[in-house]
């Protein structure tokens, strides 16, 4: 696995346990980081005890003709440290949107196709939820959900005794509310985005690289930009990837039989345009 970032290990997240008051700053951003990063501190996110896993402005700067907030997470594990961790499936009248709508193209495939494979996702990463019968919001394959207080529960019957066509449900999240494939359980501490010693969220670096590890073949080489995919024309297909060294500058290049890029969305385009 190529990263273009620093390596990061599941549990060696150096400020997950720190307290507001160990930290230089009370966990808030100073001044001349706020003017350095005008970008950057768009994201509530971003303070004192997690910034180390966003990119400052100044070191990867880029024109916004309109306005667009393009927040980037360079390290192992990358911006799976940092997701808000909210996972609705799409339902069916969003595969058929374009073609309702008369906008696009229409989509090759429908929510039957995918069903199984939100299954398969959601038995792995272990996803909280109610399964609330509602065909705009497709049940899954839940772990108990986090509860709703008082004042929601309060809420909830007011506004569907109300509108009975409209429905208040607990959201549906990748946050452990028990124990699950050796993860978590969520210790509700409100700290997710510096990194989970309990994997009491799903992240690369508490469970899919994990499950890698395990199977002996996995190999992570940080600090790899990937330039471009190199083609074999005999063959017509992607056969590897080029990639340089953020310390060396040195160019390398990596074949396999396979390629799954997943850079995000805009890096993952910029590499396919590259190429």
């Amino acid at each position: 696995m190529l990263e273009r970032g620093s390596d990061v290990k599941h549990g060696e997240y150096p400020i997950a346990m720190l307290e507001p008051w160990q930290r230089e700053y009370c966990g808030r951003n100073t001044p001349e980081f706020n003017r350095n990063n005008p970008i950057l501190t768009q994201v509530g996110a971003v303070n004192d005890a997690d910034r180390d896993f966003f990119v400052p402005n100044a070191e990867h700067p880029y024109i916004q003709k309109k306005p667009f907030s393009w927040i980037k997470g360079y390290q192992v594990g990358g911006k799976s440290l940092l997701w808000a961790r909210w996972t609705q499936r799409w339902a069916e009248a969003d595969f058929e949107a374009n073609v309702r709508d008369g906008h696009g193209v229409d989509w090759p495939i429908r929510y039957a196709d995918l069903a199984p494979w939100y299954s398969h996702v959601d038995k792995f990463v272990g996803i909280a939820g109610n399964r609330d019968g509602l065909p705009q919001m497709p049940d899954g394959e839940f772990l108990p959900a986090m509860e709703l207080s008082a004042m929601e529960r309060h809420m909830k019957a007011q506004i569907e005794s109300t509108f009975p066509e409209r429905n208040l449900v607990v959201c549906r999240t990748a946050n452990l509310t028990q124990s699950h494939l050796g993860r978590g359980p969520c210790q509700y501490r409100s700290r997710c985005n510096r990194g989970c010693p309990y994997a009491g969220y799903f992240s690369s670096n508490s469970a899919t690289l994990l499950a890698a590890y395990a199977t002996g073949k996995l190999t992570i080489r940080p600090f790899s930009v990937v330039h471009s995919i190199i083609y074999d024309e005999k063959k017509e297909r992607a056969a590897g990837v080029r990639v340089i060294d953020t310390n060396t500058l040195e160019t390398t290049e990596f074949y396999a039989r396979v390629i799954l890029v997943n850079a995000s969305t805009v890096n993952t385009s910029l590499v396919l345009l590259n190429s």
